[in-house]
């Protein structure tokens, strides 16, 4: 348990004493704890005795060694027991905390959604104190949302539930490969259901398997080559199992990859040679002869292209393009990841600790970027912080003679236009992001004003996460991403694709008009925890999806290349002054 995890724990513990109606002083100790944890920039390894930390009682410090030396805490599960299971899923609702929940569950009994909607729909909520009719017409639109499956899901939310249902699937027999499909395959930002090609040495043993999946909730179809079943996630999903025998397994994970236009082009350069396509293979129209590939690069160049991701089949211009070589980046081309975070500000892990992650995946160079001081809600560096923690990056780089540490910040372009860190700590560092978290809803202008303070800075490198979306919960703030571009590309600064799913900032389609304008490229993962640094993977699907070069992307430089980049803007303003 990292301390990012335990501090939710600890978090969870006030809420569930909250809601049973436990004594505040209670409630309120177990609140200290984790803002006492979480404004330690020591990580959890680090820290000896937490009970030396201001603001941790004996009786949390027993709790916190227990949550750290064994992953669980007995006075959460005997709350766990006592509270309705149906209750805890309610404070996803918005505007209802420990403190409200517990008053719907105290003093009218509510357990669950059900009970709550019954609740308000007979007027009962809005004459607790603290709620009031306003309140209660919020709380019965957000149950009617939360209760309805939205036509088409976020990214994150289907990879999600796809690494679930294939850990069910690793351990199903007969099987001899299995791929996914359709929009999960093509990096869809949004999917309605998920799709899966299987070769199988036995249909009928498989099938089996498949439908008695602790995740199936129904049955919907079981054909002799085809499964459809629906999954239990927090919503139901669709999936697909097409079976197959290897001698198909290519040809039919080309045609449910899709796109439709993808396909439709397909089947065109097909016809053009006399030939038709079909999820068994390829069929010469004069014969009759089924041609099969061992893979989807046969199949490709049986038709004289050179292999198209998956990203990047939309049924455009691929298939010209991939007439000839195009290389497109792929994860094993980065060599570092320059967005991350530790205790320092909002992060799991300490700089050494991410040190070692960066090393476990074999990167050449990474960047500690914690976010500065105006993200106070995130424990944001001010200047004396900044430099305190450039020295333990320095420190920690010298430990390691395999990967370079460079010393950075997520700095926060603030409302006012003004960048949140003074020019005497900026240009101690190797690499700066500058950043948007606040006052969304600006103008276009003031929001365009904010980006140039940073664009003309010579220490800015990066512009992380553009647009501010988040996919399916933002939209984000009004940004002209196409002056952005020009701009960025102009004055030497890089733009972020944030590889965070839920992010996946820029889109693919700005980063195709950025390879237009020539504008530099950052991979990032944004993390805050060392799985996250997985994410890249999912970075580079999104940059194939884009059609980028590797050579557009800064994550595939070496060190010395990168520092270079790194310097050029500082160099060019010193030149300019000198002159």
């Amino acid at each position: 348990m990292n301390k990012k995890e335990l501090i939710k724990e600890l978090e969870r513990i006030a809420v569930y004493m909250e809601i049973k109606g436990e004594n505040s002083f209670k409630v309120s100790a177990y609140r200290k704890a984790a803002q006492a944890l979480e404004q330690d920039e020591r990580s959890l390894s680090e820290i000896g005795d937490p009970a030396e930390l201001t603001g941790i009682g004996k009786g949390t410090a027993a709790i916190i060694k227990e949550l750290r030396e064994t992953g669980k805490a007995e006075l959460l599960e005997t709350l766990k027991k006592d509270i309705p299971d149906g209750l805890v899923p309610l404070l996803k609702l918005p505007g209802l905390g420990g403190k409200k929940l517990a008053k719907l569950y105290q003093e009218l009994g509510v357990t669950d959604a059900d009970s709550l909607k019954i609740a308000c729909e007979e007027k009962k909520v809005q004459k607790l104190a603290g709620f009031g009719v306003k309140t209660e017409e919020k709380i019965i639109d957000a149950l009617e949302e939360a209760g309805s499956r939205p036509e088409r899901l976020p990214i994150s939310f289907m990879l999600d539930a796809a690494k679930k249902l294939e850990t069910e699937l690793n351990t199903i027999t007969k099987v001899k490969r299995y791929a996914r499909a359709g929009s999960l395959r093509r990096m869809e930002e949004t999917i309605k259901d998920l799709d899966y090609i299987m070769s199988v040495e036995d249909a009928e043993a498989v099938r089996k398997q498949l439908t008695e999946m602790e995740l199936v909730s129904e049955v919907i179809a079981d054909g002799q080559s085809k499964v459809s079943l629906e999954l239990h996630f927090e919503y139901p999903i669709q999936t697909d199992f097409r079976l197959v025998e290897e001698k198909s397994f290519a040809t039919t994970l080309h045609h449910f990859t899709g796109s439709k236009e993808h396909n439709v082009i397909m089947r065109q350069l097909a016809k053009a040679q006399g030939e038709k396509v079909s999820e068994y293979g390829v069929e010469n129209q004069e014969t009759g002869e089924l041609i099969t590939f061992d893979t989807e690069e046969a199949f490709y160049s049986h038709f004289g292209l050179h292999y198209i991701p998956p990203e990047a089949r939309l049924g455009r211009n691929e298939t010209e393009i991939f007439q000839k070589p195009y290389e497109t980046v792929l994860r094993t081309d980065i060599r570092g990841d320059l967005h991350m975070h530790t205790t320092w500000s909002d992060g799991a892990v300490s700089v050494e600790e991410m040190a070692e992650e960066g090393r476990k995946r074999g990167y050449e160079w990474m960047a500690i970027t914690d976010h500065s001081k105006f993200l106070q809600i995130a424990h944001g560096l001010n200047e004396e912080r900044v430099l305190r923690q450039m020295e333990e990056i320095r420190r920690v780089n010298e430990e390691f003679d395999d990967i370079e540490l460079f010393a950075g910040i997520e700095m926060d372009i603030r409302p006012n236009a003004v960048l949140d860190l003074e020019d005497r700590v900026l240009q101690e560092l190797d690499v700066v992001i500058a950043s948007i978290h606040s006052s969304f809803s600006q103008t276009e202008e003031e929001i365009m004003k904010r980006f140039e303070a940073a664009l003309t800075s010579p220490y800015v490198n990066i512009i992380a996460h553009p647009t501010g979306r988040l996919i399916g919960r933002r939209k984000g703030y009004k940004v002209n991403v196409e002056k952005l571009l020009k701009r960025a590309a102009e004055t030497g600064t890089a733009v972020e694709l944030n590889a965070i799913p839920n992010r996946l900032d820029l889109a693919s389609d700005w980063l195709r008009k950025a390879e237009e304008y020539e504008t530099m490229v950052s991979i990032n993962t944004d993390a805050h925890h060392p799985e996250m640094l997985d994410h890249m993977e999912i970075g580079t699907g999104i940059a194939r999806k884009a059609l980028l070069k590797k050579d557009q992307i800064i994550n595939t430089r070496d060190y010395k290349s990168l520092a270079s980049f790194l310097q050029n803007k500082r160099k060019r303003a010193e030149k300019l002054e000198k002159n």
